[in-house]
């Protein structure tokens, strides 16, 4: 469905991406996972024509995006990272607004714009103008507007950044709905979490490279089903186990504090980044 083959872009002294290529399958949800400044807005940016690369090749649908354009852009709907709604303007005024940009009849934007309010739960609030709903009601609005025009392929770029865990995780829900109609979704997001709940399968990326793709399962599963934090007088280390038996040879008087657990994604994350997700 997407192909990206050695994508590069630099900002003066930067290297924002350094050749990155992935494939991501028809109605996978595929999460680009890293800190802030890693690349993935740039990647995003650069697909859906808001930036221009430097060099590599981007197909969806084996169309080339970047020799046809307008084509490529019909099959994209995107979720930016900012707000960028007219606040001035009615819910259903910003979406009609999308519509004709995408050359649809006033039927079609009315019919899909009642259908979508009412999937994003929003149809009570078409007639209210944006700069009266709350950041978790603009965010399901941006949603809506980005499907208007029944996208193949959806990219959301941090989703829910700024948003309150009950807020985000109803627009995880959301989300997993538009998986499920067969819709592709590209997520990036820092939030580890919301990697490990939502994606198929997860790409870390840091300083403009992958550096691992594989299921969230897959990769926890690499590490060890369990994990122990050893904490000492002069350092704090982390081992992994297959199982409650070998947890056995660890837990000693020697340490003055052991914390056993479940792995996690960011277990996953560290060992093969060597940094924390949060770390910019």
């Amino acid at each position: 469905m997407i192909k990206i083959e050695l994508l590069k872009k630099r900002y003066k002294d930067v290297q924002a991406l350094a050749g990155i290529s992935l494939e991501i399958k028809k109605g996978e949800l595929f999460a680009l996972l890293g800190p802030n400044g890693a690349g993935k807005t740039t990647t995003i940016r650069i697909i859906t024509g808001l930036t221009k690369k430097d060099e590599g090749n981007v197909y969806i649908n084996n169309i080339d995006i970047f020799k046809n354009g307008n084509t490529g852009k019909k099959l994209i709907g995107l979720i930016p990272q900012s707000m960028n709604l007219d606040i001035d303007l009615t819910v259903e005024e910003n979406l009609l607004i999308h519509g004709l940009l995408y050359s649809m009849t006033y039927k079609e934007i009315k019919e899909k714009t009642e259908e979508l309010l009412e999937y994003v739960g929003m149809s009570e609030r078409k007639k209210s103008k944006v700069k009266t709903l709350s950041g978790g009601m603009r965010r399901r609005v941006v949603i809506a507007r980005a499907l208007l025009h029944s996208p193949e392929v959806l990219f959301l770029d941090e989703p829910t950044v700024g948003l309150d865990p009950n807020i985000r995780r109803k627009i995880w829900w959301l989300i997993k709905k538009i998986q499920e109609k067969g819709t592709t979704i590209f997520l990036t997001t820092h939030y580890i979490e919301e990697a490990e709940f939502l994606a198929d399968r997860v790409a870390f990326i840091d300083e403009g490279k992958i550096v691992k793709i594989d299921s969230p399962v897959n990769l926890i599963k690499d590490l060890g089903e369990w994990a122990v934090d050893i904490i000492d007088e002069n350092s704090f280390n982390t081992l992994f186990f297959k199982s409650k038996d070998e947890l056995k040879s660890v837990i000693t008087d020697d340490f003055k504090k052991i914390h056993i657990r479940r792995a996690n994604l960011e277990d996953a994350f560290i060992t093969y980044t060597g940094k924390r997700v949060e770390d910019a």
